[in-house]
């Protein structure tokens, strides 16, 4: 579980009015909730956060390691016991992010709930996000803008076939 899940924009709000043929601005507060909705769609679908920010995941203590529900982890800050304050000493647990961004620590213990906290996320900004990304987003939140009285689907297949190459499989989200 992600505490904190604000989705960062990698896309602006003027590249969909300008896919989306939308020159006034009577329409802007939909379009931005569009283009929220369509990036929030993103990550889920990619299992990864597009822009770094921090975290916040609870995650149960076991024998071995345990893998952190968000991807991809770019640093560990600190890890307290669920309800206390007091943070872990970094010397009485292990950290491990692999070369796909999976974050892991071990040294918990067993059967007890502990909050990570740390940061997350694939780009510093929006447009260090690969192209095909952004353009699904782009596209998605173009089409749920032409179709919003239309019936809800599955994702277009264009959009899939943009991101699926970024897609990480597993439960993290």
């Amino acid at each position: 579980m992600i505490v904190e899940a604000k989705t960062a924009l990698c896309v602006s709000l003027s590249e969909v009015q300008a896919y989306a043929r939308v020159e006034t601005g009577e329409e802007e507060a939909l379009l931005a909730g569009l283009l929220r909705t369509a990036s929030e769609m993103c990550e889920t679908f990619l299992n990864q956060a597009l822009i770094v920010r921090s975290f916040e995941a609870r995650v149960r203590g076991n024998e071995g390691w345990t893998l952190l529900p968000v991807q991809p982890v770019r640093s560990v800050a600190s890890i307290r016991r669920l309800n206390e304050v007091e943070v872990l000493p970094a010397a009485s647990y292990r950290c491990d992010v692999d070369y796909e961004g999976r974050g892991h620590v071990a040294g918990l213990q067993s059967g007890e709930t502990f909050l990570v906290s740390g940061t997350v996320g694939m780009a510093t900004e929006g447009n260090d996000v690969p192209e095909p990304i952004r353009q699904g987003i782009l596209r998605l939140a173009a089409t749920m803008f032409a179709n919003r009285d239309g019936p809800v689907g599955d994702l277009p297949k264009a959009v899939t076939a943009l991101w699926r190459p970024y897609r990480k499989a597993g439960l993290c989200r």
